[in-house]
């Protein structure tokens, strides 16, 4: 579900054209062609990528279609985590033990993380995109939203076609372009797939270990630091400076704990390491310390809820509680949050786009509305602020 990649794409050789968003989709695919040779690309290479291409609607529609990421956290998790899910996950790590252990040992992710990401992303390999590759990342290029993310991928995945990793016609995966087991985009599987299983060859789509370490490699390339937590379940104190709270707020462990800041179960993670509290649905609801790996999880997906969850699930693979779920304030709902989306913007917020979801600049926008009306400064949207506002 990553939606941008490691690294950008290669620049453009001086002078070449560099084929625009929207208009004629064959137009654009003459484009695309006409700027892979411009980057060295044999022409007949090019000529058998692009046979064939087409305009996929559907993809079009799941990119406007992502109303799961406006749940709260507390049903999101819930929706997402089941005890099938725990079951497999666990059985999955017993399967697999020699290779999340090289894994470790290599790259120096743990094991909860990777079997995460493989649940949610495919169900565990079960279920991984009916979607062709190619026409998913072409349409998605031409499309005015976001081409700046996608128009580099088809480039990958010619790159891929040329090195005869990759058909342009059987290849398919999710709606957004990623592939195989832990849904990797094609300049991902550049820059970090391995063939763990010594088949020579690369197989996200049937290799459980070339998905699993490559997926590996990918989160130790974004940064993963090694032997470190990434999230914890805490308590917070009644009296906490909530300004503080939220993921772009970070203090050294001692100082949260100083400021009585406790581990729901266990320690707290090393007293020198920087830490956020996460307050998902506020102070009344579920409470999170997390560390700076956790940031890594938005390399994987930018959803503040996707990657919240993720991160916890992962937790729970490796033994943690059930969290808490406390008494949270009532939230907004989708067209609730679209109004107070709409009134942060008229006060000079940039929350990005006004789609009802309570993703991170929307929060922070929240958290200083809260702190000038004199509210609780968690983050979290309530009908109050909304009036007050």
């Amino acid at each position: 579900m990553r939606l941008i990649s490691g690294l950008a794409w290669l620049g453009l050789s001086a002078g070449a054209a560099m084929a625009q968003c929207g208009g004629s989709f064959g137009d654009f695919v003459n484009e695309m062609k006409a700027e892979a040779v411009s980057r060295g690309f044999d022409g007949t290479t090019v000529d058998g990528f692009f046979r064939g291409v087409q305009q996929d609607p559907k993809v079009l529609r799941a990119d406007r279609a992502q109303g799961v990421f406006q749940k709260p956290f507390i049903e999101f998790s819930r929706r997402l985590i089941s005890q099938n899910r725990i079951d497999n996950g666990r059985t999955k790590a017993r399967q697999y033990e020699a290779v999340f252990d090289r894994i470790e040992e290599k790259y120096g992710v743990s094991r909860g993380v990777l079997l995460a990401f493989w649940a949610f992303e495919t169900d565990y390999g079960g279920y991984q995109g009916d979607f062709n590759t190619r026409n998913a990342l072409v349409t998605l290029a031409h499309d005015c939203r976001r081409p700046q993310l996608f128009r580099p991928q088809v480039f990958a995945a010619l790159e891929l076609y040329s090195k005869g990793n990759f058909n342009p016609n059987t290849t398919t995966g999710a709606w957004a372009g990623e592939i195989g087991m832990v849904q990797m985009l094609p300049q991902d599987i550049l820059d970090n797939g391995v063939d763990a299983d010594g088949d020579g060859r690369v197989s996200l789509k049937k290799s459980a270990p070339d998905a699993l370490t490559s997926g590996g490699k990918m989160l130790s390339h974004l940064g993963w630091r090694p032997g470190e937590p990434w999230l914890q379940e805490v308590v917070i104190p009644a009296g906490l400076d909530l300004s503080k709270t939220g993921v772009d707020h970070m203090m050294p462990v001692s100082d949260w704990a100083a400021a009585g800041v406790k581990p729901r179960e266990g320690s707290l993670g090393p007293a020198g390491l920087n830490a956020s509290v996460l307050l998902p649905q506020g102070h009344k609801g579920p409470a999170f310390l997390a560390y700076p790996s956790f940031r890594v999880f938005f390399e994987w997906n930018q959803s503040f809820v996707y990657v919240l969850t993720a991160g916890y699930f992962a937790t729970r693979l490796e033994g943690a509680k059930v969290y808490d779920a406390g008494n949270p304030d009532p939230g907004l709902s989708g067209s609730q949050m679209k109004s107070l989306q709409t009134k942060l913007q008229a006060r000079g917020y940039d929350v990005g786009k006004v789609d009802g979801i309570l993703g991170a600049r929307t929060r922070a926008a929240v958290q200083a509305e809260q702190a000038r009306l004199g509210l609780p400064a968690d983050a979290w949207p309530t009908p109050e602020l909304l009036s007050k506002l």
